[in-house]
């Protein structure tokens, strides 16, 4: 099993929860974060002032994933809808798991997921 976090553009948000549908992922979890990466964000006209605003808003999602075939459609289809050629695009992580439980019905592995 495998986690897949991705973090990508607040405006991609529909773009990626579309794309990952329809590849039927199911099972995501989706946070509204903050960071920044290599752009350090960006400078804002606020009021007249310029504001460095160092923190960008973006989306994370979190999926666990039963094998690396599906690993590589769902690190795809995020690319794929989350692709705007400039910076700030994102990122994605793999992790491997050691171990999953449905907590209602005690299932483990790849039964907990499916």
């Amino acid at each position: 099993m495998i986690k897949i976090e991705a973090i990508v553009r607040e405006d991609k948000f529909e773009d990626v929860k579309e794309a990952l549908n329809k590849i039927e992922v199911n099972g995501i979890t989706v946070y509204q974060v903050m960071g920044c990466g290599k752009q350090k964000g960006h400078i804002e006209l606020v009021r007249g002032t310029e504001v460095d605003i160092t923190m960008l808003p973006k989306i994370k999602f979190e999926i666990v994933v039963s094998s690396e075939e599906w690993e590589e459609k769902t690190i795809k289809a995020i690319q794929e809808a989350a692709y705007t050629g400039s910076p700030g695009d994102g990122k994605i992580f793999c992790y491997d798991m050691r171990s999953v439980m449905r907590i209602r019905t005690k299932e483990t592995g790849t039964a907990a997921i499916n």
